[in-house]
């Protein structure tokens, strides 16, 4: 008799104890489920939404890549690229589809600085272990991607990067951890004994507990702070234009980036998602519901933007000649650190583990990142092996990056 597929585990009220509280039911939460779960530990999954996978996770565009200009971050995303490619095995959720796609990440120079930058980048690449990132010639390019125009002179590709679904991700670690999941349960407190977290709070009763991880993204410094604890986070609005339907974007394009302006679009549904880093986007308090703009899509699609996505694909200035696309734009934080590097492991208050601050690379890197803290809390790794330890020498990094 075939066994019955898993289904999850839903609580009418929280458990009274587990062996882990995970606080945030996002990508990163679930992930974090997943790890724990493999590793043996009972887990309680507690998220304040009415549904997982609501808040920052499903506005991302759920694209991952290595080109990276570490070493410890084309590490960290490669671990989750290699999760990714098998998932359903790893998982045991037989078939289960995350919607990978694999079309390559291009990002387009169109001067001889940014043609040096590439160059000496892919130069340090290569001596990290990554040899499949080609550096084209503008030439080549357009002759390989016709949806090029002629600003660009030349292009870095990865073939193995691409994007995936966060939401169907998101869900299949959840189902697959096993987990106990408390929707509508927000955390409001510790339980401490003497120096250490020995349980959570909630507005529904208190879960006591061995370990929690804070995996709440833009929440995560109100979450700490309920221990005492200060974490240097800055959530930042990010915004996506969602455009569902135009036949003029090519279905097998790569996601395409404009090095210079970092305004990039990738095929999704039956038309593009489109989005840039906005240098002045303000450090604000964590929000529920976060405002889009209009100005965000128009800053995409007129031509005379400086963000404008025709500046390195001509046939967006034809869509916008057209009087431009039916699009929507939505709107999320990310949760930034000083240096763009997530926080992941142990807060220095026993029992209490961060997984957070990711800084918009949560989907491609927290498989690796929620495999670490799992391993870092069960003793499978030492602390002084980590680099992104909460107490790490931390170099402040440019906000107007990817």
């Amino acid at each position: 008799m075939a066994a019955s597929p898993p289904s999850f585990r839903f609580a009418d009220a929280p458990p009274r104890s587990a062996d882990l509280v995970i606080i945030g039911g996002g990508i990163v939460g679930a992930s974090t489920a997943f790890f724990a779960a493999r590793a043996g530990l009972s887990v309680v999954l507690l998220e304040k939404r009415p549904a997982l996978c609501t808040l920052t996770t499903p506005i991302s565009t759920g694209a991952f890549r290595l080109q990276f200009d570490n070493p410890e971050e084309v590490a960290l995303v490669r671990e989750g690229i290699e999760l990714f490619t098998r998932f359903a095995d790893v998982s045991g959720l037989d078939s289960y589809d995350i919607g990978l796609c694999q079309q390559g990440y291009l990002f387009c120079a169109t001067d001889e600085d940014g043609m040096r930058r590439q160059h000496d980048w892919v130069t340090a690449q290569r001596t990290w272990g990554l040899d499949d990132v080609e550096l084209l010639p503008g030439d080549e390019v357009r002759y390989r991607f016709p949806h090029v125009g002629p600003s660009v002179l030349q292009a870095r590709y990865r073939a193995g990067d691409g994007w995936l679904k966060p939401k169907a991700l998101t869900l299949g670690y959840a189902l697959a951890s096993g987990a106990t999941i408390c929707l509508n349960t927000a955390a409001t407190g510790f339980e401490l004994a003497g120096d250490r977290v020995v349980g959570v709070r909630t507005e529904r009763g208190t879960i006591a507990c061995r370990d929690v991880v804070v995996a709440s993204g833009p929440f995560s410094g109100v979450v700490a702070r309920f221990a005492g604890l200060n974490l240097d986070l800055r959530p930042r609005r990010r915004m996506k234009l969602v455009i569902p339907d135009l036949p003029d974007v090519p279905p097998d394009a790569p996601m395409t980036i404009d090095e210079d302006s970092v305004a990039h679009w990738r095929p999704a549904l039956g038309g593009a998602y489109a989005l840039f880093t906005d240098p002045d986007a303000p450090v604000a308090e964590p929000l529920d519901d976060v405002p889009p703009s209009a100005s965000f899509a128009h800053a995409l699609l007129d031509p005379a933007s400086p963000r404008a996505l025709a500046r390195i694909s001509p046939f967006w200035a034809r869509v916008w000649e057209r009087g431009g696309p039916d699009w929507i734009v939505q709107a999320g934080q990310y949760e930034y650190t000083p240096d763009h590097r997530p926080y992941l492991g142990p807060s220095g208050l026993d029992g209490l583990h961060l997984n957070c601050g990711y800084s918009g690379h949560g989907i491609m890197a927290s498989a690796g990142g929620s495999r670490i803290v799992v391993d870092l809390m069960t003793g499978r790794m030492d602390q002084a092996t980590n680099p992104f330890r909460f107490d790490r020498p931390i170099v402040e990094r440019p906000f107007d990056i990817l």
